[in-house]
């Protein structure tokens, strides 16, 4: 019995909610989308000590329709995505998911999204929003963005 016990302990503590990895370096850079006139911006940076910083913005033509200020930092329980629409309150989302090339971050008491999830396949970053059961998706696909050389 105690050996299942100790097994079990030893799963908890490997799975991807239970400690915080790396923060996502592979997200570094900045991001576009266009589609026709709909456009979208990411932008974030390296990490440093424990956080990374990033500000999104999306828009129709020349207007800028909404933009987000987003920060993801090191906490003991895990990494955690903090996510600031048009200057509103910070909405906390833990992290639910981490593989080498993807991670996602949870909040099922917030009303949407509930879940944001980043992957990088090659030159592609795809960002999803959705609701904790995978509905009302919002899939984008944004390429890389040539910017101005680190000195």
């Amino acid at each position: 019995m105690t050996r299942v016990i100790l097994a079990a302990l030893a799963l908890l503590a490997a799975s991807p909610l239970s400690a915080a990895g790396p923060l996502p370096a592979w997200l570094a850079g900045t991001w576009a989308m266009e589609r026709g006139a709909e456009w979208a911006d990411e932008v974030w940076l390296k990490p440093r000590g424990d956080t990374m910083q990033g500000m999104a913005r999306h828009g129709f033509g020349p207007d800028v329709q909404g933009w987000d200020s987003l920060r993801i930092v090191r906490r003991d329980g895990g990494l955690v995505l903090v996510a600031q629409a048009k200057g509103a309150s910070p909405v906390e989302f833990p992290q639910a998911f981490v593989s080498g090339d993807a991670i996602e971050f949870a909040n099922p008491g917030h009303d949407f999204p509930q879940r944001i999830r980043y992957a990088r396949a090659g030159q592609l970053l795809t960002i999803e929003q959705s609701r904790m059961d995978g509905s009302d998706a919002v899939r984008t696909n944004y390429r890389p963005v040539e910017t101005a050389p680190d000195h």
